[in-house]
């Protein structure tokens, strides 16, 4: 079976490090979002959407000692109404200790210590995430980092020059990130049609976390680039503009054939991209 084609997009570093971007153009201008409770049928071994458990079933892996203590700290801002496992979490900490790595949050009942299960007064879903949404505070300040990148995923690589040049990917956490486990799942979201119905494309939605991988100049960038695409043009101003790659997940719509739009030539901003190539 020939795979799906997706489209890459690279840009140099903008502070000037040996360092260059790969962009997924194809899942950066999908409609995807995210539907805990809308349709989320989690991440075990068969659905189970009346569990509620989204992706929190595992508990979620720090990415450094920083990162633990950062979402201890914020465990400390919880309060009762806030979190169905307060007292589990005051008694015992939050954070399982994992030999060789930083550790995880703790499970209680089968899943994460901040997931509140369906019934608690306080709401269902992530106890950061709702205090967040409660204070105005955004979650990528209070979660695990990979919690708050979800469903993105950036991943790091030596260069094959070997000349000391790091490759840093922004893409899509696909059933791969989760390593062998992932072949178990019953349903991931990044490959359910039912998942990609936003109205604006994920590089809008999760402009905060995007900011956040890529930092703002780089983000400007690549925003600018995306949106010169999705109005028709080649996002760089000389090549000629093809059509957008379909997430392979992209619910297809049939419709009245359109011309396509002419091909805009904006200005290139800071970290312009250098090119691109579809795979």
């Amino acid at each position: 079976m020939t795979a799906p084609v997706r489209e890459w997009v690279v840009f140099d570093d903008p502070y000037g490090e040996a360092r260059r971007w790969e962009i997924d153009v194809t899942f950066l201008t999908s409609r995807w979002r995210c539907i805990y409770g809308d349709g989320c049928q989690g991440v075990l071994t068969a659905p189970a959407p009346e569990l509620e458990q989204g992706c929190c079933s595992y508990g979620a892996h720090y990415a450094d000692d920083a990162d633990r203590r950062a979402v201890e700290r914020a465990a400390r801002r919880l309060t009762d109404d806030d979190w169905q496992f307060a007292r589990q979490g005051r008694s015992r900490g939050v954070s399982a200790r994992i030999r060789g790595g930083p550790g995880r949050t703790r499970l209680v009942d089968d899943a994460c210590i901040f997931l509140n299960r369906p019934g608690f007064p306080g709401g269902a879903g992530c106890a950061l995430h709702r205090f967040g949404l409660r204070t105005g505070v955004h979650h990528s300040e209070l979660k695990p980092t990979v919690c708050w990148q979800l469903p993105l995923r950036r991943v790091d690589r030596d260069d094959e020059s070997g000349d000391g040049t790091v490759v840093s990917r922004v893409t899509e956490f696909g059933r791969d990130g989760w390593g062998d486990g992932g072949k178990e799942f019953a349903w991931w979201c990044t490959e359910a049609p039912e998942a990609f119905t936003a109205s604006e494309a994920v590089y809008r939605t999760l402009e905060t976390e995007l900011r956040h991988m890529l930092g703002d100049p780089l983000y400007e960038a690549v925003a600018a680039y995306l949106d010169a695409r999705i109005a028709g043009g080649s996002g760089n101003g000389s090549a000629p503009a093809t059509a957008l790659a379909r997430h392979p997940a992209q619910p297809v719509t049939l419709g009245p054939t359109r011309r396509t739009p002419p091909a805009r030539r904006p200005r290139a901003p800071a970290g312009s991209p250098r090119r691109g190539r579809v795979s």
